[in-house]
């Protein structure tokens, strides 16, 4: 099983890369981990809304340029759907069965562009509020682990 984390910038703080770390390491046991950061562009404070949606699309066309062909494309989007991590556990492993290959996306600060949008086959949300995207990278790390804690019937805290 091959899961790859396509993200948009590089992570500064030490205390998350540490967190992605641990993960990395977790997940091990369970599948190949590739996480592959792609170049993130700058934001003017105070852009107008259509270089903001330059800049989207300039992030997507490196996130598509990234994705595996035959992977199945989770992204992570506030307008996704909402699952607990049971349901998230259970969906993995229905995409595991189709695809020996995930590939969950995370935007930049401002989001993803509509092609990547287009290309997923699956919109997941963690929740209605934004999160710092160098932060969603080890929630999002946390929720797979726990999902293959949970196909697995082994024990993990609640």
């Amino acid at each position: 099983m091959k899961i790859n984390i396509i993200c948009v910038g590089k992570v500064k703080e030490k205390y998350l890369r540490e967190a992605i770390a641990e993960y990395t390491k977790r997940l091990s046991r369970y599948c190949t981990l590739n996480i592959i950061e792609v170049q993130d562009e700058k934001t003017p404070e105070h852009a107008p809304a259509a270089i903001e949606e330059r800049i989207k699309e300039i992030e997507g066309k490196r996130i598509l340029e990234k994705l595996p062909e035959r992977a199945l494309v989770i992204v992570l989007a506030i307008e996704g759907e909402m699952v607990n991590s049971e349901e998230l556990a259970k969906k993995m492993s229905t995409f595991m069965q189709k695809s020996g290959e995930l590939c969950f996306v995370i935007g930049g600060s401002l989001g993803l562009s509509p092609e990547v949008l287009k290309r997923a086959d699956w919109k997941l949300s963690f929740s209605r509020m934004t999160f710092p995207h160098q932060l969603m990278r080890v929630i999002l790390l946390e929720q797979i682990y726990r999902a293959f804690k949970i196909n697995a019937h082994e024990p993990y805290h609640k």
